[in-house]
């Protein structure tokens, strides 16, 4: 993701490929962004070329502009640590992976238009949902207020909500909250120890 924004910013500032490099980013974007269109392609014609395919996973590295991406990248790394502290490097690859396809194909599903759907931010948001998963158990343990968990969840949405009253509704959101749930839904089963606890629940129901 940085090394893909450098060379767009590098571009766009007119220090790469000339007076085409401009044009760079809404390349990208177009090449690589995910559509509801993809959807239609895949499930309802059949369609599974490599680069119909690519682009449930491709979007995340495309951002508008370099503070959408700075933004991104910061929330990625910060999660990340966090959810690192528990989770091995597959979690959080499978976390990342299964966020970013989840958050696409739900946006896809749920959107009617033909919008693209560009950034890392449904991947970022799942590391988010695995951060709040991580900290709901250990609230529980504790015997404290679970709900306590969601503050960060409740915050962003919360920016989102004023951004949106401000500069218009942006779908991508739906995309986000997708993410969000699948890295809270995975993460517990992920952990150490998670997949044999919860066989221990349902055996024990």
């Amino acid at each position: 993701m940085v090394a893909a924004e450098a060379v767009l910013g590098l571009a766009q500032s007119g220090f790469l490929g000339g007076p085409q490099g401009i044009g760079w980013r809404l390349e990208a974007v177009e090449r690589f962004a995910f559509a509801p269109r993809v959807v239609e392609l895949v499930f309802e014609r059949g369609v599974l070329a490599p680069e119909v395919l690519m682009r449930f996973v491709s979007y995340i590295f495309v951002h508008g502009s370099l503070g959408h991406a700075a933004f991104g990248i910061v929330i990625l790394l910060a999660m990340g640590k966090f959810a690192g502290e528990v989770l091995d490097g597959l979690g959080l690859t499978v976390v990342v992976g299964m966020s970013t396809v989840t958050g696409a194909l739900v946006f896809g599903v749920a959107v009617q238009q033909n919008v693209p759907l560009y950034g890392s931010y449904p991947a970022a948001y799942g590391l988010i949902g695995a951060y709040t998963a991580l900290v709901f158990v250990a609230l529980g343990r504790a015997g404290e207020r679970q709900l306590a968990a969601f503050r960060l969840i409740g915050v962003l949405v919360a920016i989102q909500l004023v951004f949106a009253a401000l500069f218009g509704a942006d779908l991508s959101w739906i995309a986000d909250l997708a993410g969000f749930a699948t890295g809270f839904v995975l993460t517990p089963l992920l952990a150490p120890g998670g997949w044999a606890a919860l066989m221990r629940r349902i055996r024990a129901r």
